[in-house]
């Protein structure tokens, strides 16, 4: 091959892959803000809906430490045992009063 058309398309392609190089690497440090811009955005997300659960654990504890657990286990119980004094007769109340009148 001829080196003097070489030589000249060589000292074209430096500068050509040189930028090309810089602008590659612009784009990359493009995304890497954007994709840190989105982890902060996530992470701030994720910080509120920690927040938020841990504010409903503390409901639910402070529900469990004040009985409240034992009065819905006691309103259970009461459930339990007029189901076995009291059968349903299937029968409204109202029905019954105009019968004995």
């Amino acid at each position: 091959m001829n080196l003097g058309i070489l030589v000249p398309l060589l000292a074209l392609m430096i500068p050509i892959v040189a930028i090309w190089a810089k602008h590659r690497q612009k784009i990359a440090e493009m995304q890497l803000e954007a994709t840190a811009g989105a982890s902060a955005e996530k992470a701030a997300q994720y910080v509120g809906h920690i927040k938020d659960l841990e504010d409903r654990v503390q409901v639910l504890e402070r529900i469990v430490t004040d009985r409240g657990y034992d009065v819905a286990t006691q309103i259970e119980a009461l459930r339990d045992t007029r189901r076995v004094e009291e059968p349903d007769s299937g029968v409204p109340l109202d029905m019954t009063k105009s019968e004995k009148v």
